[in-house]
């Protein structure tokens, strides 16, 4: 089984920004497990929904025929709990992209407050392993994530961020 770990994207300017939401609900079962009689989601998931959101603006970027895997993470500083009921906003932005690579920088806010920043690296395979021999079809971004790429290739109009947006 795979695991999406963001619900929808609310912001998506192609090779620049995007901003996802996830909500975090009691249904979850590892919410349970993670701390008995505390449910809080847990910093590791919420790398990864951050992976996601930003894997999904990278592999946009280069129009989906790339495969992005997250190769490091530079940085990830957790300043508050995430709980049942809580929505939280993934906000990811490109630092820099090559044939080879991308970096990219996020925070999660819940309620416009600060709950994490989470900065990645992520390698384009293809193009980064010279030798290796990988399967045609990309396997990163299958089927599962097609609710998803589909809000990314029609849902959103492709516009520059204002300088506004830039500063935020």
């Amino acid at each position: 089984m795979r695991w999406i770990w963001i619900d929808k994207f609310i912001e998506f300017h192609s090779g620049q920004r995007a901003v996802a939401l996830k909500n975090v609900t009691l249904a979850e079962e590892h919410l349970h497990d993670h701390f008995p009689g505390f449910c809080v989601m847990p910093e590791t998931l919420m790398i990864e929904a951050m992976a996601q959101t930003a894997g999904i603006l990278v592999g946009q970027a280069k129009n989906f025929e790339e495969k992005v895997i997250l190769a490091k993470i530079k940085k990830a500083l957790f300043f508050d709990y995430v709980k049942p009921g809580d929505t939280i906003k993934l906000h990811a932005d490109i630092e820099s992209i090559s044939s080879e690579a991308a970096s990219t920088s996020g925070k999660i806010t819940c309620a416009d407050k600060l709950v994490a920043e989470i900065d990645l690296m992520f390698s384009h395979i293809d193009r980064n392993l010279a030798g290796k021999q990988f399967p045609e079809e990309n396997f990163v971004f299958t089927d599962t994530f097609e609710p998803l790429l589909r809000a990314v290739r029609t849902g959103f109009a492709e516009r520059p961020l204002s300088s506004a947006e830039k500063r935020q």
